[in-house]
């Protein structure tokens, strides 16, 4: 039978735990990459490490970052296995940081929806993505959620690699910051508010 002590510390331990989101972000390591439409999910968690005052450290397969905000812990990764073995970063620190599938958060660029445009799922299929194809093979799951920012479809037939693989134009630069900040307040909101709430508010803007 457990001492009043005893409940106490259980209680206590239990309304203490930590809970952790990992929110990774798919891109490619190198200078060549730097500001391209492919990497567009380094740059939004880039922007929230910045915003908030925190720095990425290289650490196993990825660059890593924690950020905590309203009692949660987020874990940051920047996979440097490049795109086509993202799953296998994932999977390190899903399985190191303790974090359950439905607390996973991927951030990819998405040719589908217009430039610009974010939207948040809590499933689906890869859509010929690399990154979300070498996931979904790792992880054995098309079943976690992902915030899919548009980068849009202006190529000529058979310019598509070239294209995702380009640099934001000066005037899709002069619309990314905003909406590279509302890419940053949804993974705040997935986190908080949970997936179903999150979709409803940032899907519809």
């Amino acid at each position: 039978m457990f001492s009043p002590y005893s409940l106490f510390a259980i209680g206590y331990s239990l309304f203490n735990e930590i809970v952790k989101f990992l929110i990774a972000g798919l891109g490619n390591i190198g200078d060549e990459y730097v500001d391209t439409r492919h990497n567009i999910g380094f740059t939004v968690l880039d922007a929230l490490a910045g915003s908030s005052g925190i720095a990425f450290g290289q650490d196993r397969l990825a660059y890593k970052a924690e950020y905590r905000f309203k009692g949660k812990t987020f874990v940051l990764i920047k996979p440097v296995t490049f795109m086509n073995l993202s799953g296998k970063a994932i999977n390190y620190w899903l399985q190191a940081e303790k974090i359950p599938l439905e607390h996973l958060l991927v951030i990819t660029d998405d040719l589908a929806l217009p430039f610009g445009a974010i939207r948040i799922k809590a499933n689906g299929s890869d859509g010929g993505h690399n990154g979300l194809k070498s996931i979904q093979e790792i992880l054995n799951t098309s079943a976690y959620a992902r915030l899919r920012f548009g980068v849009g479809n202006d190529f000529a037939k058979g310019r598509q690699v070239e294209y995702v693989l380009g640099q934001w134009t000066p005037e899709e630069q002069k619309v990314l910051v905003p909406r590279i900040e509302q890419a940053v307040e949804a993974i705040k909101a997935f986190g908080t508010i949970g997936i179903d709430r999150c979709m409803n508010v940032y899907n519809n803007k």
